[in-house]
């Protein structure tokens, strides 16, 4: 099980939500042999201004150097820490239906550090059959402990889900399903919901806001490769 670290400043929730972007970008250019980025690159792919990248990695600790930029081997090593990357911790996930198989089928699915510990459906046609190398269990029998609980069920489902998670000692849990969770204090719950999302590129399309230079619709790594590098 994965345990709390103490940090020296406390980043803001949109930084947190910036930072895995950030992440793939340095990865990206790392990938294709850059040494160094800067804000400005950073910002461009990302979507943001420099200034938003400069205060973003600030709360990491001393980075990069003005008119150096950053490099990207650093950088990336130091983000993946910030967000966990150098831990290891359990996966367990609820529902395998579409979305469920797809996720857990995914190369993108866990992170560096996370382990998928265990499946659970209700469906008898599925519960037996074997998922991504794991034999997937009925939600009636007790669940394994683990850190993460994802939960992929029919929204009227969730948060009975939810409620045997937290009583299994599972105190993360990312939910797909459109519904609000009850959770008790000392549970973390992050909803990923596809028509919000959806909704909110559609408002950004129809009234010229947001990140319509592109941002991570660029490939990354790719755009401003070659550009003069500077604060």
């Amino acid at each position: 099980m994965a345990t709390p670290r103490l940090r020296s400043r406390k980043l803001s929730e949109p930084t947190i939500a910036r930072l895995p972007i950030y992440q793939r970008i340095a990865e990206g250019w790392l990938a294709r042999g850059e040494v160094r980025i800067d804000s400005r690159q950073i910002g461009e792919l990302a979507g943001v201004t420099a200034t938003t990248v400069r205060r973003d990695l600030a709360g990491l600790g001393t980075l990069g150097t003005r008119g150096a930029g950053y490099e990207v081997k650093v950088l990336a090593a130091r983000i993946g820490e910030a967000l966990g990357h150098d831990r290891r911790y359990g996966v367990v996930v609820v529902g395998i239906g579409n979305l469920g198989r797809a996720l857990v089928n995914s190369s993108n699915f866990l992170i560096r550090g996370a382990q998928l510990s265990a499946l659970y459906d209700i469906d008898p046609a599925i519960v037996g059959t074997e998922v991504a190398g794991h034999v997937v269990h009925s939600i009636d029998e007790p669940i394994e402990h683990a850190t993460v609980g994802v939960i992929c069920v029919p929204a009227p489902a969730a948060q009975a889900v939810a409620d045997r998670l937290v009583e299994a000692g599972i105190r993360g849990l990312l939910n797909f399903a459109p519904q609000v969770l009850s959770v008790p204090l000392g549970t973390a719950v992050h909803y990923v919901d596809f028509s919000i999302e959806l909704q909110i590129l559609m408002y950004h399309l129809n009234n010229g806001t947001g990140p319509l230079g592109g941002g991570l619709l660029h490939s990354l790594g790719i755009a401003g490769a070659n550009a003069t590098r500077g604060a």
